[in-house]
């Protein structure tokens, strides 16, 4: 029997668990109730309110614009649908970063108002004090490394990161810095597969990849993007399961066209 399948709620503690059982976790962003109700209901592992809301929710280019107070608003009404799902929260960019009491602040203050169960940060070794300074709270802390979208603007584009062999070792070292931080899971985005399963294997915390091979503990994409609800953003990485993009459009063409012609509301759908 799988961990997966056993568990009525998704734990760090479980994450754990599945790793050392070479059970692949999944794991997707949800920003909303509703969408939230439907990943939960599929049986996902884990869900992140990602600060990617910036981009899918409110249409900016980068995820910089995104506030805490933004986040915890996305982060309640994922909150309210889940009944299993492990739910991880991105603290935004300039919220950790400066200093690690605001770090600490801004952690709390997501836990208590939205009731998320853990809060996600990027970066390595630059972050250790924030990562401690929460961690001493009691609050679990997820890494993310390689691609690390709030940083955006120091790499001055989206590519592969750690192709070169000095950042390959030091991803490698922050991989295991952060497990001794005491970091619950790592997110590797975007880097070669052959460096990510080497990142997996060299530590006991489990590692989710976005871009990066087959050879981590798990995968996360973001709903609309694996959905086909977006359709201009097709990097290698992703794959689509549906086309929303065009059945919804399909849908509200539909609507649009009943409405017009009067073949909607009918006898039957009126009072």
């Amino acid at each position: 029997m799988s961990v997966h399948k056993e568990i009525k709620k998704i734990t760090t503690h479980t994450l754990q668990e599945m790793k050392r059982n070479g059970e692949k976790i999944s794991m997707l962003t949800a920003y909303d109730y509703t969408m939230a109700k439907i990943i939960d209901n599929a049986g996902i592992d884990v869900i992140l309110v990602g600060d990617s809301a910036s981009n899918v929710m409110a249409g900016h280019e980068t995820t910089l614009p995104i506030t805490l107070d933004q986040m915890i608003y996305h982060a309640s009404s994922v909150i309210r649908a889940i009944n299993r799902a492990l739910v991880v929260v991105d603290l935004p960019f300039g919220t950790y970063q400066a200093n690690s009491k605001e770090a600490l602040n801004s952690a709390i203050k997501i836990m208590k108002e939205s009731g998320a169960h853990s809060v996600k940060l990027e970066g390595g070794r630059e972050i250790k004090d924030s990562i401690e300074r929460i961690l001493t709270a009691g609050i679990p802390v997820m890494g993310h490394l390689g691609l690390t979208p709030q940083s955006i603007y120091k790499f001055g584009t989206y590519t592969v990161r750690a192709k070169e062999e000095d950042e390959a070792e030091r991803l490698v070292e922050d991989a295991k810095l952060l497990e001794q931080y005491g970091c619950f899971a790592l997110v590797l985005e975007k880097i070669p597969a052959a460096l990510a399963t080497k990142v997996a294997n060299s530590i006991t915390i489990p590692v989710i990849g976005i871009g990066a091979g087959s050879g981590v503990d798990g995968q996360v994409l973001v709903t609309h993007d694996m959905l086909g609800m977006t359709h201009e953003f097709s990097p290698r990485f992703l794959r689509r399961y549906a086309n929303l993009y065009e059945s919804m459009g399909n849908a509200f063409k539909q609507y649009i066209g009943d409405v017009k012609s009067k073949n909607f509301p009918n006898e039957k759908e009126q009072y």
